[in-house]
């Protein structure tokens, strides 16, 4: 395995979805799916490397033409539908023979992220000195406002101080799935991307839309469309 450091974009794109059949190629705005996230990756000037890991030949050679590395076709039994993240990272660290440096997982399904997202994500993790950092959003509604349900249908808030207002709220955030980053030496030795040093990177809502069904593909577009008047195709 290579010593030198590396920041290494890596975007798991399997060929398989059980909610949206082929999600990863699926137009959007007039491209695959997967060129967003490829697009934002070489946007950002804090990668050195950005690989695409998948199972499938048709994605492999379509993210090579957008302009992503694909050094390699991910096994089998390495893109079912509980595969986790990790697996894939571990996978792929090994292969392309990493272990100094961070890994900067992409998922294709957020879409809306930007270069400039993944840099100030990567600038936050660094600075800090975390050994891992995962992209949040700010709930719609206030947390406080969540309530409990029991067995017995009966209800009550989640936090009751905070709901009656007798302390502060507490700052509650959602996990967007758009950015996850982890420092390659913890990682191989604790594939995990929520280790106990891990911070948080706050993105606005509107760029932390997550694909899982027809109707995010839809707001997608409607986003990219106003967005992305005049680029060349």
């Amino acid at each position: 395995m290579t010593g030198v450091p590396v920041i290494l974009g890596l975007i798991p794109a399997r060929g398989g979805s059980k909610r949206l059949p082929g999600k990863n190629l699926t137009p959007l705005a007039g491209r695959p799916l997967i060129a967003w996230t490829i697009r934002a990756a070489r946007d950002s000037v804090s990668l050195d490397r950005v690989v695409v890991s998948t199972d499938d030949p048709e994605i492999a050679e379509i993210a090579k033409r957008q302009g992503a590395e694909t050094p390699f076709l991910r096994p089998a039994r390495l893109a079912l539908d509980d595969t986790s993240s990790e697996a894939v990272a571990v996978h792929a660290l090994e292969t392309l023979e990493l272990e100094r440096g961070y890994l900067v997982l992409l998922q294709p399904t957020s879409p809306l992220r930007a270069g400039a997202d993944i840099d100030a994500a990567v600038r936050r993790c660094r600075d800090a000195e975390w050994d891992a950092l995962v992209s949040v959003r700010a709930p719609e509604k206030p947390g406080h406002w969540m309530l409990r349900v029991d067995d017995g249908d009966n209800v009550s808030p989640l936090f009751p101080d905070a709901f009656f207002g007798k302390e502060t709220a507490p700052n509650l955030v959602l996990p967007n799935g758009a950015i996850f980053i982890a420092r390659i030496e913890t990682f191989l030795r604790e594939p995990t991307f929520w280790p106990r040093r891990t911070g948080a990177f706050i993105m606005p809502g509107e760029r932390s839309l997550d694909i899982d069904k027809s109707e995010d593909l839809m707001a997608a577009e409607r986003y990219l469309e106003r967005k992305t008047r005049g680029w060349p195709r």
